[in-house]
């Protein structure tokens, strides 16, 4: 199972220029404390960054699962941030990863 055996984390260049280690970490946060064990996780992972009144919500899903997940947060949305962000796991590599950077990782 993916996510399952964490061997490094990384975030790609196009991420690290565009969201702060604050937001990059509650990626890891996301799958370590909700969705680690609770959920089958496949290799990719789907986020979505949302304005909630000018806070950040990120949703998760993946694709052949029902289920969307939104998580609020207390920081402020910033209008750069990108629409859609995926966390990779190749073999313990775990990277997140703008959709246009996936194919580089």
């Amino acid at each position: 199972m993916a996510f399952s055996n964490t061997r490094g984390r990384y975030a790609s260049f196009g991420i690290v220029t565009i969201l702060s280690g604050e937001v990059i970490d509650l990626f890891w946060e996301i799958i370590d404390n909700n969705l680690k064990g609770v959920f089958p996780l496949r290799p990719i992972l789907k986020f979505r960054l949302m304005n909630r009144r000018g806070k950040l919500s990120i949703s998760f899903s993946q694709d052949g699962f029902p289920l969307t997940i939104t998580f609020d947060y207390d920081k402020d949305f910033n209008h750069f941030f990108p629409h859609t962000v995926y966390v990779v796991d190749r073999n313990g590599r775990e990277t997140v990863t703008l959709p246009e950077e996936i194919h580089m990782i």
